[in-house]
């Protein structure tokens, strides 16, 4: 009994188990910890984030740089229209529900009704969305309503004569275009080059006149007829090529000088201004004047000289071809 209890004794007391037996396992060793430390400031130089900063700063900076390309390359009064085009249209309140349709098919009236509220409405968007800019239907821009267009040249209250004269300056803006391209292309053709100074310009209250004149040396017909010449015919080709890209009407005017027939003729200086009149539309027909362009053809004889100082002026003997304006200019 004296050795069973004196065994516990020493258990208790922390003396050494005995040696462990030649077949059991040897005593387990402690684990071997990996510490990995990171210095810090030096892995962020090597991460993607500034990649994708760099990026949208580059493709924020092609957009602009785009934009005032744009901007640049566009003209004024488009840049105009493109203004009135992102300004604030005003907003026109219908009638008590119409809003959401009382008077359709539902016949019923709105939430949002400021009459069926017991106090002011504060959802002034909601009024927004819920409201129709627009009727459903075909329109030339973004509605059918006349305010929803832009307008962005002729503005929302000319008048009707302001109207007429901002189309009046457009007008005359294409018949300055219209001379420019008739002198580059007669200075273009070498076998007209010397023929230049014989077409000349003239504004008229109807439109731009085109004067192709006789000279010394140079004259649309033979004497007495109405027989176009060869280089007379290649001059019209050539005049035609810029008008017929136009939708504007002509007239065509015959001049003749002073000379006049024998005593025993039918014919006059009236008939055959008349008739250099009608072999001019038919030649510019055949140039590309397409039919039913000219509008009038007459024939003044020589009651209108290019120089009255001299009736036997070989420039006398004309040709004016009229482009007429689309609309006449108001008077002033």
């Amino acid at each position: 009994m004296a050795d069973e209890d004196k065994q516990p004794e020493d258990q208790a007391s922390g003396a050494p188990a005995p040696a462990a037996a030649a077949g059991d396992q040897p005593p387990a060793q402690p684990p071997v910890i990996w510490k990995k430390v990171v210095e810090e400031g030096h892995a962020g130089a090597h991460g993607g984030a500034w990649k994708i900063a760099l990026a949208d700063m580059m493709t924020a900076m092609m957009a602009f740089f785009l934009l005032m390309w744009l901007l640049g390359a566009t003209p004024e009064e488009q840049r105009e229209g493109i203004a009135e085009y992102f300004q604030p249209t005003e907003l026109k309140t219908s009638g008590m529900g119409e809003t959401s349709g009382s008077n359709g098919m539902f016949g019923g009236r709105s939430i949002i009704d400021p009459e069926s509220m017991p106090s002011d409405p504060k959802q002034r968007s909601l009024m927004e969305r819920v409201t129709p800019r627009s009727e459903a239907g075909k329109g030339e821009e973004r509605g059918s309503s006349p305010d929803d267009k832009p307008q962005p040249k002729y503005g929302k209250n000319l008048t009707e004569e302001e109207k007429q004269r901002i189309a009046e300056q457009a007008e005359k803006e294409k018949l300055d275009q219209l001379e420019k391209e008739i002198e580059e292309n007669l200075s273009q053709n070498q076998q007209l080059a010397d023929l230049k100074g014989q077409v000349q310009f003239t504004r008229e209250k109807d439109g731009l006149r085109i004067d192709i004149i006789d000279k010394a040396n140079f004259s649309m017909f033979g004497s007495g007829t109405a027989n176009m010449g060869p280089r007379a015919k290649q001059l019209i080709s050539e005049v035609t090529k810029s008008l017929a890209n136009m939708p504007n009407k002509l007239a065509v005017k015959g001049h003749t000088d002073s000379t006049p027939f024998t005593d025993d003729s039918e014919r006059t200086n009236w008939s055959l201004s008349i008739e250099r009149s009608e072999a001019t539309r038919r030649m510019l027909e055949q140039s590309g004047i397409g039919k039913g362009r000219v509008a009038r053809i007459e024939g003044v004889a020589d009651t209108a000289p290019f120089n009255a100082g001299d009736p036997s002026d070989p420039r006398n003997r004309r040709i004016s071809i009229t482009v007429l304006y689309k609309d006449p200019p108001l008077a002033k």
